[in-house]
C-alpha cells in the first residue's frame, strides 16, 4: 500500500506538490549547468542537482512507505558533498596555476 493509492489525502497533495517543486528545481539546475557562465555557476548546479536527487528520493520513499530508500538518499547525499569537495578543490588547483 502507498501513500499515492485511494482518494487524495492531505499528505498525498503534499507528495505530489513536492514531487512537481523538485522536478522544477532539477529542469532549472539543468539549464544552470548547459548555458552557466563560470565553472563555478556550473559546479553549483551540480550541486543543488545531487540534493535534489536526494530531495526525490527521500519524497518517493514517504510516497512507497519504504524508509530503505532513506538509506539510498543518505549515500547519494555523501557522494554529492564528495563531488562537490573534489570539484572545488579543482577550482582552487586551477587558479593557483593561472595566478604564477
Amino acid at each position: 500500500m502507498s501513500v499515492l493509492d485511494g482518494p487524495l489525502s492531505f499528505l498525498q497533495v503534499a507528495v505530489l506538490l513536492a514531487f512537481g517543486a523538485t522536478m522544477l528545481a532539477l529542469v532549472a539546475a539543468f539549464v544552470r549547468v548547459v548555458i552557466g557562465p563560470s565553472l563555478a555557476d556550473r559546479v553549483l548546479a551540480l550541486d543543488l542537482i545531487g540534493l535534489v536527487s536526494v530531495s526525490v528520493i527521500a519524497v518517493y520513499a514517504i510516497a512507497a512507505d519504504q524508509a530503505l530508500f532513506l538509506d539510498a538518499a543518505i549515500a547519494l547525499a555523501l557522494i554529492a558533498f564528495l563531488g562537490t569537495v573534489a570539484f572545488a578543490r579543482f577550482i582552487e588547483w586551477r587558479r593557483g596555476d593561472s595566478d604564477e
